[in-house]
């Protein structure tokens, strides 16, 4: 996909979309993710790959072909050069747009910008508004939290050790350095519940609205994940530190990052920009362990 033609795919990226790993901002699950690029949920996946056309429209194309998509990725984030030049009958589906933000550009073409829409064409695909709160943009900030999980954890050691002895709480966030556009920085921090607690005595929300309502929610809801399996991807365990695992899960509404050896921090629809810690407590070491026994794991 090299040559100098309009119908030619100059690749930039490429992400993979497969049961354990799947852009989350498409969905809280691998079968919503794939809905909304109109694809059926296959268990062996699929490889996105984001690219400009001649014309310097904006592409997505679905690949069958994962393997090839899995050594490019691992290429790149050794600093290797590779060629990503999928065989077309390995294309599923080109969509016009992109679901990410993607911050270079091809040399030598237009700007990006979305191809001429056609009559039956659908919607390009775009990158959620960085500016809004919804969904999306909660499951991006989990996403990011989990990057910068050693930031957001010694935002709370910090805020254990300045509110010793006077009840003080943390609102301000880490600085989580660089984000991805789509992805909005948490605007505070508040100060650690356990899984079994009430949650803080203070905090910013209407004294009628507790945010902790919605954690608590949130771990009801994991639980009956251990008892009725929801549907796959929804709860995902990856390599951390040390013989940890991080999980990523999410449900209607909210989302959860958490390390098995250690504490948890919510994600709610309905706090935007906010980030709620979970204090390892009683509770929440077993219920993490079952969700790790239980997630689904990258391959």
């Amino acid at each position: 996909m090299a040559t100098a033609d309009d119908d030619a795919l100059y690749v930039l990226t490429a992400v993979l979309l497969t049961p354990a790993q799947f852009p989350s901002v498409l969905g809280d699950d691998y079968p919503a993710a794939c809905a909304a690029l109109g694809l059926e949920p296959y268990a062996e996946g699929y490889g996105l790959v984001l690219g400009q056309d001649g014309a310097g429209a904006r592409w997505t194309v679905i690949i069958d072909d994962v393997s090839l998509v899995a050594v490019a990725i691992a290429s790149w984030d050794c600093g290797m050069e590779y060629d990503l030049s999928p065989d077309e009958r390995t294309v599923v589906a080109a969509l016009p747009g992109w679901p990410l933000a993607v911050a270079t550009a091809a040399p030598g073409l237009p700007a990006p910008h979305d191809p001429e829409p056609e009559e039956g064409d659908r919607t390009p695909l775009s990158p959620p508004d960085g500016d809004g709160w919804g969904p999306a943009q909660r499951r991006l900030g989990a996403d990011e939290v989990a990057l910068q999980w050693a930031d957001w954890r010694g935002q709370m050691d910090e805020a254990g050790d300045e509110g010793a002895g006077s009840g003080a709480s943390a609102e301000s966030a880490p600085d989580a350095g660089t984000e991805p556009a789509a992805v909005p920085e948490p605007a505070a921090v508040r100060e650690p519940a356990s899984e079994a607690s009430s949650g803080p005595e203070e905090t910013s929300a209407p004294p009628s609205r507790d945010p902790y309502d919605g954690v608590r929610r949130a771990l009801a809801e994991l639980r009956g994940y251990l008892e009725d399996a929801p549907p796959v991807g929804r709860v995902r365990s990856s390599f951390a530190a040390g013989e940890a695992r991080m999980l990523r899960a999410d449900g209607p509404g909210w989302s959860l990052v958490a390390r098995t050896d250690d504490m948890a921090f919510v994600l709610l629809d309905d706090q935007p920009r906010e980030v709620l810690p979970v204090a390892r407590g009683p509770k929440l070491p077993a219920l993490l362990e079952a969700l790790d026994a239980m997630a689904v794991r990258p391959s």
